[in-house]
Parts: structure tokens; sequence; C-alpha cells
């Protein structure tokens, strides 16, 4: 088994089936439309939108959450503007009720940021939020007496394009894998950190537009770099531009092992020895990367 050919089938394998996708599809329109039919009195009112993985097409398998954001009328800001007490919180168990009044057996939650819908098959949060003229939007943080949290999620969607056209589709696909690495091998760096890392590696990798032939020098020379961040190494959000710290969570020695083993695999793929390569690359993703 080449190189190539080894990722492609592992990428294939990280993909939502279509079944997977229709069914992601069904349940967060369901929920925009359910909103938008009350805020805006028609279900095809189109102020929710995709953010998250599926905004930014990095989703994988299993299925995870499904992120939306819905933009609620400004007069909704004002109202909640004139209460005491905490209005954000107030304002999600608002979305909460109305959303509860469609999907009467589902037991939903305000959680932090978000209302979140657990439907069996996904969880849907939605992040309810105002639009700003400088593009951006206020959401919820109902933590520490509640305020409004300043995002730009077009901005993000945008910086992943951006990267994956200029990388011949290699951005999506170093996420996807990375986002597998994390889920098989307990790494707690968050999905959102990954996706800005991942960006910033590629800007400066040498073949970064190269095809899946590379790829395992893309999975070896990324840990290079993550294993030589530290827990005060910071991103930048897109669009907002706020500062975010890795943190101290033990993503540092993952990183490592994974460097170690990535290391061994590509020099037993260059010496082909796939079997033997493949042992090593399911140490870190597990058997969706296949031995052959």
């Amino acid at each position: 088994m080449t190189v190539g050919s080894r990722f492609e089938k592992f990428l294939a394998a990280l993909m939502l089936t279509s079944d997977q996708q229709s069914d992601g599809s069904t349940k967060h329109t369901g929920v925009r439309q359910c909103l938008d039919a009350h805020y805006y009195g028609s279900y095809y009112a189109g102020n929710g939108f995709l953010v998250g993985s599926w905004g930014k097409s990095t989703e994988i398998r299993p299925p995870r959450d499904i992120d939306i954001m819905f933009a609620l009328p400004k007069e909704v800001y004002d109202r909640f503007q004139t209460r005491p007490g905490n209005k954000q919180s107030q304002l999600l168990q608002e979305v909460k009720a109305v959303l509860q009044r469609t999907y009467q057996n589902t037991e939903m939650r305000g959680d932090g940021q978000v209302v979140v819908v657990p439907f069996v098959s996904y969880a849907v949060e939605v992040a309810p939020a105002f639009f700003l003229q400088n593009g951006q939007y206020f959401i919820c943080d109902t933590n520490a007496g509640g305020s409004y949290k300043t995002v730009d999620p077009k901005a993000e969607i945008a910086n992943v394009k951006q990267s994956n056209d200029t990388t011949n589709g290699n951005t999506r696909d170093l996420i996807r894998m990375m986002k597998r690495w994390q889920e098989y091998c307990n790494v707690e760096l968050r999905s959102f950190l990954i996706e800005l890392l991942s960006i910033e590696f590629l800007a400066s990798w040498q073949h970064r537009g190269n095809s899946t032939v590379y790829y395992d020098y893309m999975v070896r020379d990324f840990f290079y770099f993550l294993k030589n961040k530290s827990q005060w190494s910071s991103v930048t959000v897109p669009g907002t531009h706020e500062s975010i710290l890795l943190g101290n969570t033990g993503w540092q020695s993952r990183a490592e092992t994974a460097y170690d083993r990535a290391v061994k695999a590509c020099e037993h793929e260059a010496q082909n020895r796939p079997y033997s390569a493949a042992d090593e690359w399911q140490k870190i993703f597990g058997t969706d990367i296949p031995s052959g």
C-alpha cells in the first residue's frame, strides 16, 4: 500500500456517510425553521446558519454535535435589556421554550452560550445571536452574572476556506485527521484550537500544496510543530483577534508520543514496510487508517 492510498482511505473512513449527512441536515434545518417561524413569522426566513465543523466542512464520523447560530431580531435584544438579573440566561430559556413546543419529547438544556437539543443521532447546539453593524455578532455568556461575547463566525469560516484553497485541500484533511487523533488518544485540546494550529502550521510548511503522497510527512511535521508549543502558547481568533492560551491539559505529552510514533511510521513507509508503518499509524489514529 502506498502512502497516498493509505491516507486517502483513511480520510474516506472519516467522512460522514450520505445517510449521516442527510440526517444531520434534517435535524439542523428543522431547528432553524422552528426559530424562524417564531421570531420572523416564516419557516424560510433564513436567519440561522451553520458554524463549527459543519459550517467549515471539517466534520468527521462518528457524528458529533452540529453547531448553528441564529440571529434574533433587534427588538428581542431591546426587550431583554430592560430586564433585571442575568439577561443572557433568561434569553437562552426563552429560546429553549420556543424549541420545546416543537420538540416536546426532547429534554433540552441551556448551557453557557447555547441551547442544546439532544436528538438521538446528533445534538444540535443553538447559539442565539444578535447581528452587529460591523458584521460580527453578540452571543450569550451566562457565566458571572451574564454578558454578551463578540464573535465573528464568518471570519472563522473564511479563514479555513482561504487556507484550504491555498493548500490544495490539505487544511481540511489535516484538521479531520487531528480530530481523530484527539478522539482516539483522548487529547484535551479543543477542536477549535486544533483548527487554528493546523492553519498556522500549514502557512509555513514547505509541502503545503502537495498531494496525499506527502501526508505521512504532513502528520509527522505537524506533531513536531505542536510538541514544541507550550501551555503559554496561544492562537488568535479570526475577526475578533481574541488570544486563547493552549493551556496545560496534558496535550503536550500526547503530542510528543504521537510525534515519536509518526517518525517511526515514516521510516517504515520509506523502507517499504507498510504493515509496520500501519502498526505505528494505528497507535495514533486507531483502525480507521488501514493496514493494507
